[in-house]
């Protein structure tokens, strides 16, 4: 009997999974379909033809069945196909066309062209240098896209300085990102958020080496699709994750007299299973750095003045590490996953000459300070996708992340004088982590509607052990000071859910508009202080969106946007740990901040023109409950405090325009100004404080290409100061040359770059307050910055990639980066 009800069940299986194959079984054959895949390539260099079109056609007539355009990686696929005879046509401009008949037969359903390589078309030149131009700068509807790997200046950097190529991106001397003035930007890599960054942004970017970056996508009007984070913008940082049919690796050599790297990569893949994996490594040579600090406070009718002069040696060590798979089951079911690992210390050391007038009693005393930050981290990913086989364009996504970030800091004090006796130490051991699930679904309604929703969460816990030790004098042990010492446990919890839609009124007018609901639960408790511990807290934001395009011709666009975006506070914005770089001088963060709130609008055009490509924008958005650190003299404590608060409104009002063009088919020139006029108000320590202040920033890439195979690269790149309510922090610019030559039938490379040649040491300033107020204070820090470097790269194994891009789906865009500002965990 047994026997009978299994015979049933493989039955019933059977045809179970006919039916989902489309109808294989009972003899049916005229209900088989099949399908037509390639990949399609550069026939001169075997790149990857992005966004060519591709049509099958009927041979008996001539009329066209079906048709699409290639993805980033030059692949398509044509599925849901009546068995038949077809035409196959691809035509990219700058291109010859490609036409070729194929037959979809039962036994042989499928049709695979394992390359189309497309020649170039000589009577079109001018569209070949249009062709040039989208391969290193794109516009899209929401979004500009840097294309890095293009960009041979790139060579042996780090993350932050492709950042600083990229259009509207401004990146100071320490890595903080800002977007046409706005410093809150949140920063993605291949779509999804890292906890790398909630740290400290410039110490994160400086992990990721500059030749394992594909791609920058600046977006600048986010749609709901998106995590409501980031009121400035978001930037998304693709990695190169390519995979060929069987074995290559690349290995990057960078040596110079600031910093040297090594990258060593490897690709692997067979069918429809791929492997990537690459690692990396840093470590800056030891640099003095000159400080020369002022303060003055009056409290209570006394002056107060305080300066420092010293010299600081501080050194760096990092390294970063990538893992991916992927399997595709078939054509519509395919599991990806990837493994991230990351570190990074860092020590400075130094003594510094501190000079006090204290309501007329001077003093002067020699102060010893020892810093030193552990960092490390790891992130996993697993994602499933789902495409229905009878629908392009119509998806079902899956997504888990967990994300963990360790940051363990040290800092020691010495003054050891009679008067002004302190030794101490500050411990901070900082744990965060995070689970995100996320679920997506795109479902296209005919050709012109496409609907699109999903859900989020994303739980945070976070632990900061924090400890204060002080020697006594004449003491050799350490005693622990209890009201400085604690363990603050803090939960971050976000739901949140989206509808959006995108609608082709027309074939030149588009709209993407949707809305996005996000809850945010807080929770916050001590240790030890339980009378510190703060009720849950609890906000609800729905952050609407709407961007509309419209085409004129084949290469102008005119768009129009409005979104609005919420900032919560980041981890280290919150941490209530007390840093204390002397007696007088503490900082600590806010765990009672607000949310920030902006209103973003935006108007912009673009368009390309015999082999140049402009894009002009103007943009205001305005911004409530701005969270800034800011500064005071607290009496009780007789120290300067430093902290963070919601201090008030901001407005930015400005515009900005990029351009890229090709002179004499072997240089390129790049560059981009910005202008915003910046206005912010609001209050400090209950007075009433305004600041407004004109911006200007910009950048210029220059590239040669020389006979045989030399090429000579040169940029230079200028921020603004960064403004606050209290004042500014330092501006910052850089100017550097590169050259390079490949080698060995192009597989390899050896370069040399220079940076500020002319410049061995640079100065930045920032200033807060004014000389005839209650609070003034001038800081200038001067760094080694002239640099020589010497960089080698080398590709083997089979170069003929077909590029594969497996990105997870999730995004956690969602918190205010910490920048240097604040304390982290």
């Amino acid at each position: 009997m047994k026997y009978k009800i299994l015979l049933v069940l493989l039955l019933i299986s059977s045809l179970s999974f006919a039916q989902q194959r489309g109808g294989y079984g009972g003899g049916a054959s005229s209900q088989i379909t099949g399908k037509i895949t390639g990949t399609i390539v550069d026939g001169s260099n075997s790149e990857p033809v992005s966004y060519a079109t591709v049509v099958i056609k009927s041979p008996k007539d001539g009329g066209t069945v079906n048709g699409v355009v290639t993805g980033d990686d030059g692949s398509f696929k044509l599925v849901g196909l009546k068995l038949g005879k077809y035409i196959v046509e691809v035509s990219f401009v700058g291109y010859q066309k490609f036409s070729q008949e194929v037959e979809l037969t039962p036994r042989e359903p499928d049709y695979e062209f394992e390359s189309i390589k497309l020649s170039t078309d000589t009577d079109q030149l001018d569209e070949v240098v249009v062709s040039g131009q989208r391969e290193t700068i794109e516009n899209k509807i929401d979004r500009i896209v840097y294309n890095a790997e293009q960009d041979v200046a790139n060579m042996g950097g780090d993350a932050s300085d492709v950042l600083r190529r990229a259009p509207l991106l401004s990146v100071d001397q320490d890595g903080n990102v800002s977007l046409r003035g706005n410093s809150n930007v949140q920063i993605l890599i291949n779509g999804k958020p890292s906890s790398m960054f909630g740290a400290n942004t410039g110490d994160a970017l400086k992990m990721i080496p500059s030749d394992q970056i594909k791609s920058v996508e600046v977006i600048t009007s986010p749609s709901a699709k998106y995590d409501g984070e980031g009121t400035a913008g978001i930037i998304n940082i693709i990695t190169k994750k390519q995979t060929p049919q069987g074995f290559a690796g690349n290995v990057d050599v960078t040596a110079g007299t600031r910093i040297n790297r090594a990258v060593v990569g490897i690709n692997a893949g067979k069918g429809r299973l791929g492997f990537n994996a690459n690692g990396s490594s840093f470590y800056s040579w030891p640099q003095y750095a000159t400080t020369d600090f002022y303060q003055k406070t009056v409290v209570n009718g006394q002056t107060n003045i305080r300066e420092q002069n010293g010299e600081n040696l501080s050194n760096r060590l990092g390294y970063f590490g990538n893992m991916g798979a992927f399997y595709d089951f078939n054509a519509f079911h395919s599991l990806s996953t990837s493994l991230r690992l990351r570190g990074f210390n860092s020590k400075s050391e130094g003594t510094n000459t501190v000079s006090q007038n204290l309501g007329g009693d001077e003093t002067s005393f020699q102060r010893f300070q020892d810093n030193f930050s552990q960092n490390w981290g790891y992130e996993w990913s697993l994602d499933y996708v789902m495409k229905f086989p009878n629908q392009e364009g119509r998806e079902f996504s899956a997504s888990y992340k967990i994300d963990g970030n360790v940051r363990d800091q040290e800092f020691e004090i010495n003054q050891d004088t009679p008067l002004n006796y302190e030794v101490a130490r500050n411990i901070n051991d900082g744990n965060n982590r995070e689970n995100t699930v996320q679920i997506d679904y795109t479902h296209p309604m005919g050709e012109k509607f496409k609907l699109e929703t999903g859900f989020k969460s994303i739980i945070r816990d976070i632990d900061s052990d924090f400890k204060y030790e002080q020697r006594p004098e004449g003491s050799n042990d350490y005693q622990v000071v209890d009201n400085r010492t604690d363990i603050f446990y803090y939960n971050q919890d976000v739901f949140a859910g989206y509808i959006s839609t995108q609608t082709n009124i027309t074939k030149k007018l588009g709209v993407i508009a949707g809305v996005r609901y996000e809850y945010t639960g807080l929770e916050g408790s001590f240790e030890e202080a339980t009378e510190r511990d703060f009720d849950p807290i609890s906000y609800e934001n729905w952050l609407p969106s709407i961007i509309v395009n419209q085409k004129f011709g084949k290469f102008n666009s005119v768009k129009l946007s409005y979104n609005r975006r919420i900032q919560r506070p980041s981890l280290g914005n919150v941490n209530p740990y007390e840093e204390i770089g002397n007696i007088r001088n503490i900082s600590f963060g806010n765990p009672e901040l607000n949310p920030e709130l902006s209103d973003n609008y935006e108007l912009g055009f673009s368009t390309f023109l015999k082999g140049t490509s402009v894009n002009l924008s103007f943009f205001y958005n305005d911004i409530s409950e701005v969270i800034q650190s800011v500064i005071f003299e607290d009496a009780e404590r007789n120290a300067t405090v430093t902290t963070f608060e919601n201090v008030g409104t901001q407005q930015n009002i400005g515009s900005n325009l990029f351009i890229s063009t090709e002179l004499f088919k072997i240089w390129t020139i790049r560059g981009g100004v910005n202008a915003n006029y910046f206005m912010s108000e609001g209050l400090i320590q209950g007075q009433e404080v305004e600041n407004n202040a004109w911006l200007f920033s910009g950048n210029i890439n220059s590239n040669i290409k020389l006979p045989n195979d030399w090429m000579i690269d040169a940029f230079g790149f200028a921020r603004p100061r960064r403004q606050t309510l209290q004042g500014y922090n330092p501006a910052f610019s850089i100017f550097g040359l590169g050259v390079k030559k490949q080698i060995w039938d192009k597989r390899g490379s050896i370069g040399l770059s220079i940076i500020e040649p002319f410049k061995e040491r640079k100065p930045f300033e920032s200033e807060l307050g004014s000389e005839d107020s209650d609070f003034y204070q001038r800081n200038v820090f001067a760094i080694p910055f002239r640099s020589f470097g010497i960089n080698f790269s080398y590709k083997f194994g089979q170069l003929d990639y077909k590029a594969r891009q497996k990105r997870s789906r999730i995004s956690n865009d969602d918190q205010k980066s910490g920048g240097d500002d604040g304390q982290s965990f």
